[in-house]
């Protein structure tokens, strides 16, 4: 079993008086790492399933009284997939005002309904927790630095969904199946989305971009839509965890691009299966795409599980000038360049060390990652 860097931390916030939320994208473990908490717990658990129609009733409408009769004499509380239940966070607030005793652990494969249902109704009573698929450092920490350094061309093909890491025999099979099927699951049943086939083609337009910003006019224009449908649809993507967006950074240098936004995904694997490109790092001509989108998406991870908060950013001018990332942690920055080539020299612009002159830099290659 290969242990998530969240196992420890949420077992440490057991019996606080809160709820503890799991969010993440559907296959990446949720559950598996819910079932090692109670597991682990001398507590009589009952886990209720969102995906049963039968507890979305019991649950949708729920008074305190008949959340007393379900939750009988258990003292640990499970709700999986709960973002299928209606009118969840007033549940979950009912449960904690009633039964302080009792441990409710809630994982969601979405963020849209459920981040936007609990957030209100349980303001000071939750531990939110973000789970993405396995991580450098979890695999890193299950085998060896050495091994997984040795791992370093297939990650950057297939990616870290769990599945696709511990059935490498079946890898291929398991991408298509998630990049045609799981990931969208939320956002084809969410009223808002019209066109499956323009989601598709923005997924594709989007993993062909990875590291170039991103300008939602063109892409209404390859999509065949309209600026409104790509902003809306780009939300819902980033609301299902699927992508995520990195701001601009625009402060002292009058020619800084002040709107601009990248869009990465989660996963170097699922990035490959929109595009259907599953081809070695030596035949790739968009490695230095596949590089910075798996440097990136690992460092968010990382600087998750490890509590470090920060605001993310990329850099460039309307010259052209560019630093590939920046992270902006306790009123400092932190540049990084992305070069998958290490013998060929990155510098940083000097009109970016000019503008921000306090700044720490870090050329990150193959070498020293």
């Amino acid at each position: 079993m290969i242990e998530r860097q969240h196992f420890r931390n949420i077992l440490e916030r057991f019996d606080r008086g809160k709820v503890i939320i799991l969010l993440g994208p559907r296959q990446v473990g949720k559950t598996t790492l819910i079932r090692q908490l109670t597991n682990m717990s001398d507590k009589k658990c009952l886990w209720l399933n969102g995906d049963e129609p039968d507890v979305r009733q019991l649950l949708s409408m729920a008074t305190s009284t008949r959340l007393g009769a379900i939750i009988g004499n258990n003292l640990l509380v499970v709700i999986d997939e709960a973002q299928r239940i209606e009118n969840i966070g007033i549940t979950l607030k009912l449960m904690v005002d009633s039964f302080p005793g009792i441990q409710i652990v809630v994982t969601g494969s979405s963020a849209l309904e459920l981040a936007d249902e609990i957030k209100e109704p349980l303001t000071g009573r939750k531990y939110e927790y973000f789970l993405f698929p396995l991580s450098f450092e979890e695999l890193v920490n299950h085998t060896s630095f050495l091994e997984e350094r040795r791992m370093l061309d297939h990650r950057l093909i297939f990616g870290y969904y769990p599945e696709v890491v511990t059935h490498a025999g079946e890898k291929l099979e398991i991408l298509k199946l998630l990049s045609n099927s799981y990931l969208y699951k939320d956002i084809l049943a969410y009223n808002q989305v019209k066109s499956p086939l323009v989601l598709e083609k923005l997924l594709q337009a989007l993993a062909l971009q990875v590291g170039n910003e991103v300008v939602y006019s063109e892409l209404a224009q390859l999509t065949g839509s309209n600026i409104v449908t790509i902003e809306r649809y780009i939300d819902l993507l980033e609301k299902a965890f699927v992508v995520f967006r990195l701001p601009s950074l625009a402060r002292n240098v009058r020619n800084e691009i002040k709107k601009g936004k990248k869009i990465y995904f989660y996963d170097n694997g699922v990035r490959n299966a929109i595009i259907n490109n599953f081809n070695p790092v030596s035949l790739r001509n968009d490695i230095g795409a596949l590089w910075e989108n798996y440097c990136v998406s690992e460092r968010v991870k990382w600087t998750h599980y490890h509590g470090s908060w920060c605001n993310r950013f990329f850099w460039r001018t309307q010259a052209q000038q560019e630093v590939d990332y920046i992270e902006e942690r306790e009123g400092k920055l932190f540049a990084f360049e992305f070069k998958w080539n290490a013998s060929k020299k990155a510098r940083f612009p000097l009109t970016f060390s000019n503008a921000y002159p306090e700044t720490s830099t870090l050329v990150v290659t193959p070498d020293n990652y």
